[in-house]
């Protein structure tokens, strides 16, 4: 009966090893596809290019883009910082590392491993699917492939690549510039049936302080999903192959309102535009 039973045991985790495997092999495989959209001889950025968006916008892709920086859209990121697994009340934030390939409109993988000695978290978070584990054995959360899932993430890369790569959201057929007032302009994205729309807060050099957006969620009470704001702080620039991007994030639910947690603090080391 023991070896019956140390069998079963083995089998088991033998199972959810190969799982994991599976895991990770499909993050290399997106992230691949990814990489692939990247464009190979892109044209280089003009002022002229934005000179009939509205005026915020126009200062934003002015202090984002150097003139001549060749238009690459699809950015690697490596990043540590925070993560909350809690709430405002009790944040429950532990320490985390991140490689990401952000390809909007097309997708984005985040791979991420996290936690302390006694509670280790690793996974990834996509279009397609979020799956986490603890100590890379026994899986917390796995779900996507439904209509909210890609809608709810395709809201958190339009607004991510409008700060991290704003070569992807310059005007053309699927992106449109709108203003809101004389420091906002929104953004609207449109692809494979869904939209989005992202209003940018800048600065008076054009400098990105803050996004904001509806997004699709259900971190909510209810568990329902539905509209909700969400929106992120952005600051620590840096100039990196012609663009100048912010290397710190706070972002969170219910942004800018008595109940914002920001549970997404991160601090990029290192952006490659891949080619």
């Amino acid at each position: 009966m023991a070896l019956w039973v140390l069998a079963i045991v083995a089998i088991g985790l033998f199972g959810l090893f190969a799982r994991r495997r599976l895991d990770l092999r499909a993050d290399r495989v997106e992230m691949a596809r990814l990489r692939a959209f990247q464009p190979t001889d892109p044209p280089r950025f003009s002022a002229d290019m934005v000179a009939d968006l509205p005026e915020p916008a126009r200062r934003f892709f002015t202090f984002a883009i150097a003139e001549g920086t060749p238009l690459y859209t699809v950015a690697r990121l490596e990043m540590q910082g925070r993560f909350g697994m809690g709430d405002k009340s009790a944040p429950g934030y532990m320490p985390m590392r991140a490689t990401q390939v952000l390809a909007a409109p097309h997708g984005f993988v985040w791979a991420m491993s996290g936690g302390a000695s006694g509670m280790r978290l690793s996974g990834s978070d996509s279009a397609k699917w979020t799956r986490f584990w603890i100590a890379g054995l026994a899986p917390v959360a796995r779900f996507g492939g439904s209509a909210d899932h890609k809608r709810s993430a395709f809201g958190r890369y339009v607004a991510e690549a409008v700060f991290w790569a704003p070569a992807a959201v310059l005007p053309g057929p699927n992106v449109t510039w709108e203003p809101v007032s004389a420091n906002i302009a929104r953004m609207t994205m449109r692809h494979d049936g869904l939209e989005q729309a992202v209003d940018l807060t800048v600065a008076e050099d054009g400098r990105p302080e803050q996004v904001r957006f509806q997004r699709w969620s259900n971190a909510n009470p209810q568990k329902r999903h539905r509209l909700q704001p969400f929106g992120g702080y952005l600051s620590e620039f840096r100039d990196l192959e012609g663009f100048r991007l912010p290397t710190h994030v706070e972002a969170g639910n219910d942004f800018e309102s008595e109940a914002y947690f920001p549970f997404y603090i991160a601090d990029v080391t290192d952006i490659r535009f891949l080619k």
